[in-house]
């Protein structure tokens, strides 16, 4: 764990909620807020999964907690943050990492947009933008408003600024994400509550594992199509969202900053604009 006291980063007085803290990216960024001190709660729907992030935090001398959660059920949400506070004190950062595409909700090569099943749409959607933004700001930006201060970081996407191919549902809910952020940016912004967001380019998931590689190793063909699109002419790591999430966390680093939109993708959108 980093020495960060009385550093531009440091973190040590604040909670950090993270949303989908169970995930590659999500973790990555549960990871790099507990290097800096703050106190982590992971929030996910499995607890396997989300009690190995806590270890692997506490390994590295950080400190971290999990609860279960059901990002559309906002009762589950509510107490987690009380549960949360009566532990350690008011949330001052969320991170907002929920989320995800569904195969009935992607358009396969050659099909038709208006086949597109209406309950496969609203299911992706409501998971992105419900689900992964929308609640979460309000159960825990009520208390943050409460309290004078906070920091909320919704993950969006590239897919939320340029339409990606196939992914439409995905697309337009990040997108949605987009404009939350800056809405709640300028509603909050005289309360001490910052809302900003972070748009990661590619980064191989679990989710996606199949869609960029062949089972060789290979490029498929839409990854080979993305990388040539990626003026770095690389993937993403999770750990290079670190120094983005760390620095909106920070009301030190970052104080100034409100209803933004940080893009990590190797300068993919550079080649889109």
């Amino acid at each position: 764990m980093a020495d960060v006291k009385n550093n531009l980063f440091d973190l040590s007085d604040d909670t950090a909620v993270v949303l989908g803290g169970t995930g590659v990216l999500g973790g990555g960024m549960a990871d790099a807020l507990a290097s800096y001190g703050a106190q982590v709660v992971i929030l996910g729907r499995s607890k396997e999964r989300g009690n190995t992030k806590v270890e692997q935090i506490q390994a590295a001398g950080g400190k971290a907690t999990f609860h279960a959660v059901d990002t559309l059920k906002p009762e589950t949400l509510v107490a987690a943050r009380d549960a949360t506070n009566d532990a350690f004190g008011p949330v001052s950062i969320l991170v907002s990492a929920a989320g995800g595409n569904h195969p009935d909700a992607t358009l396969p090569p050659g099909s038709h947009f208006c086949k597109l099943p209406l309950d496969a749409w609203k299911s992706v959607f409501d998971l992105n933008l419900a689900g992964g933004a929308l609640i979460p700001a309000q159960v825990f930006g009520e208390t943050m408003v409460a309290e004078g201060k906070g920091s909320i970081i919704n993950i969006a996407s590239m897919a939320g600024m340029v339409p990606l191919s196939r992914v439409v549902a995905y697309s337009a809910a990040k997108a949605a994400v987009l404009n939350l952020t800056q809405f709640l940016a300028r509603e909050w912004a005289t309360t001490g509550v910052r809302v900003n967001a972070i748009s990661p380019g590619f980064f191989p998931a679990e989710q996606n594992k199949s869609l960029l590689f062949n089972d060789d190793g290979s490029y498929t063909e839409r990854g080979g199509q993305i990388i040539g699109h990626t003026p770095m002419a690389r993937f993403g790591s999770p750990e290079e969202l670190a120094g983005a999430v760390v620095w909106l966390a920070s009301q030190r680093a970052s104080g100034f900053v409100t209803g933004q939109n940080i893009v990590v993708d190797g300068g993919f959108i550079s080649t889109t604009i």
